[in-house]
């Protein structure tokens, strides 16, 4: 009697495994399928299209093909170092993302306390608005000669251009969303007795974060956009002098691996932005 008693017992569990299996691998199926399988047969049908258009006796940007064959060394070596700015693609990439890395920290540390204030005190906005208006209507790169002049130095010079070119949606997305803070978290806020510290760490970071997060996610794509230009006129190791260095060369399918791998680095960026965005506001960020 026993023995009859575990028999179902162990069929029911197998048969539990099998549906969770069958489960999962549907699951995949329908990932493959609906968000995986599209992006190939685009990206295979561009492929296709421009080597078809390339390969023209006319033309005069190589073929996909070429560019492979081209760069192959520069992609499966992209560390090498031969001393100055003769060194691979990841490390041109690497300088990029420093710079990068400091100049949208600097802007996200200035522009989040500035987007508060302005937020918070109706004087703020009504006294700085108009000037952050004007300033974040100039192109990115007419800064690089003003900063060039100041700090006698392209590294920190393009570190400000980045700053200067981040910093304006974070001040605007963050002062937005602290004005539209609801009425009843203030009133909490004011039952509860908390004090300045503790309102904005426990109510209006909190309330104002999604606001912020796609503040961030503009900023970040700028960032990338304006240092890849900002290198190709100050020089040294980083892509976008590569980018330069090597139309200079005239090496065309350098260039053309160089602007992959700029698109890449930056949905990549997004992407984290995006992730930590969702992390942070749970959700309520748009992925």
């Amino acid at each position: 009697m026993q023995r009859n008693r575990i028999w179902p017992a162990m069929l029911a569990t197998g048969l539990g495994d099998g549906s969770v299996m069958s489960e999962r691998l549907r699951s995949l199926s329908r990932f493959l399928l609906h968000r995986a399988l599209p992006p190939v047969l685009v990206t295979g049908a561009l492929l296709l299209l421009w080597e078809l258009l390339a390969s023209g006796p006319a033309s005069t940007l190589p073929t996909p093909s070429q560019v492979l064959s081209d760069t192959w060394d520069l992609i499966v070596d992209p560390f090498y170092d031969n001393g100055g700015t003769d060194v691979g693609m990841g490390w041109q990439i690497l300088a990029s993302l420093e710079r990068v890395a400091y100049g949208f920290m600097l802007a996200v540390l200035v522009g989040v306390s500035l987007g508060v204030l302005i937020g918070q005190s109706t004087w703020a906005m009504r006294g700085l608005d108009p000037v952050f208006q004007v300033l974040r209507t100039v192109p990115p790169l007419a800064w690089l000669p003003l900063s060039l002049a100041a700090f006698q130095d392209s590294n920190p010079s393009a570190i400000f251009v980045i700053f200067i070119t981040a910093i304006w949606p974070i001040i605007i997305n963050t002062s937005v969303g602290v004005r539209n803070i609801p009425e009843d978290y203030r009133n909490v806020s004011r039952v509860l007795r908390l004090n300045g510290a503790e309102y904005f760490l426990k109510i209006m970071l909190p309330a104002a974060a999604p606001y912020i997060f796609s503040g961030l996610r503009i900023g970040v794509g700028l960032s990338w956009l304006a240092i890849v230009a900002a290198e190709m006129l100050i020089g040294g190791v980083g892509i976008g002098f590569f980018i330069w260095d090597a139309w200079n060369s005239s090496m065309i399918s350098d260039i053309v691996l160089a602007l992959i791998y700029v698109g890449i680095v930056g949905f990549l960026l997004d992407r984290l932005v995006a992730f930590i965005g969702n992390r942070v506001t749970r959700g309520t960020v748009a992925g």
